[in-house]
């Protein structure tokens, strides 16, 4: 059992109520992960759901978090042949952190037709692309490999490009298989397309998250995109894209989020 699943294990203690811990190994600084966050209420909401994989998934985070026990509370919303909807509240110390609403199916049932426009935007393997060293103070990048194509790395040594996106590879550093939730914490996982524009400075909190998950992906690192095209009053999206080791869209993201300078 790789570390992220190790510190993603939850527990049912009652109906509808399951308990995990929000661990320091995933943090920006003292503030868990909003991927990581996401990937705990998805395992909590598999479990207490008819269909096991996660289809669509967004939350919403009202108040920091912090490492130690998290309370998960779940109310099944409507569950039919194919889906079911569901939401689960995330409390620290009696207040209410996050909240997630999701649609779950099951993959092996899936079908239909498939059409995908957007392809890879690079030919690069992860071994012909630079790894990425962020501040020491994001303690997740510890434990995955973060691979853009060269000359992007240039942005966290102070020398931003402007482009406003990451292209590259992300997979666990300790081999821990990649499924739907690690899916969900790698939508997270990069730093913000904003420092190819300002390099690494500021503080750039998730106010909203969403990942479709597509598929179960294949064995291997998996490709992505995520860019930021727009920002008003400092105010950001992220969209994100990733497709496994076979080439296949395994998930997309879109993230809501502020960006705020240092003060001076």
């Amino acid at each position: 059992m790789g570390l992220f699943q190790q510190e993603t294990q939850i527990e049912k203690v009652a109906d509808n109520r399951w308990l995990s811990a929000f661990s320091d190994n995933w943090c920006i600084g003292d503030v868990p992960n909003g991927g990581y966050i996401m990937a705990i209420a998805a395992k909590v909401l598999s479990e207490a759901l008819p269909h096991k994989d996660p289809l669509s998934v967004s939350a919403f985070y009202m108040a920091p978090t912090q490492v130690g026990p998290v309370e998960c509370d779940v109310e099944e919303l409507r569950s039919g042949g194919s889906t079911s909807f569901a939401m689960v509240r995330m409390y620290q110390q009696g207040e209410l952190k996050v909240q997630v609403t999701a649609a779950f199916t099951d993959f092996e049932r899936v079908q239909g037709v498939t059409q995908q426009l957007v392809q890879p935007a690079t030919t690069l393997s992860s071994e012909d692309c630079v790894l990425l060293s962020p501040p020491p103070h994001v303690k997740l990048a510890r434990h995955v490999n973060l691979w853009v194509i060269p000359g992007q790395e240039l942005c966290m040594l102070g020398k931003p490009q402007g482009e406003g996106r990451w292209d590259g590879w992300i997979d666990f550093r300790d081999g821990n298989p990649v499924d739907p939730f690690a899916l969900l914490c790698f939508s997270d996982a990069f730093p913000p397309p904003a420092f190819t524009y300002f390099g690494p400075t500021g503080w750039v909190p998730t106010v909203e998250l969403t990942v479709q998950v597509r598929a179960r992906p294949a064995p291997g690192p998996i490709q992505c995109q995520f860019t930021s095209r727009m920002m008003t009053d400092g105010i950001t999206e992220e969209d994100g894209i990733m497709w496994d080791s076979e080439g296949k869209l395994v998930a997309i993201s879109r993230q809501t989020a502020k960006f705020r300078l240092p003060k001076q």
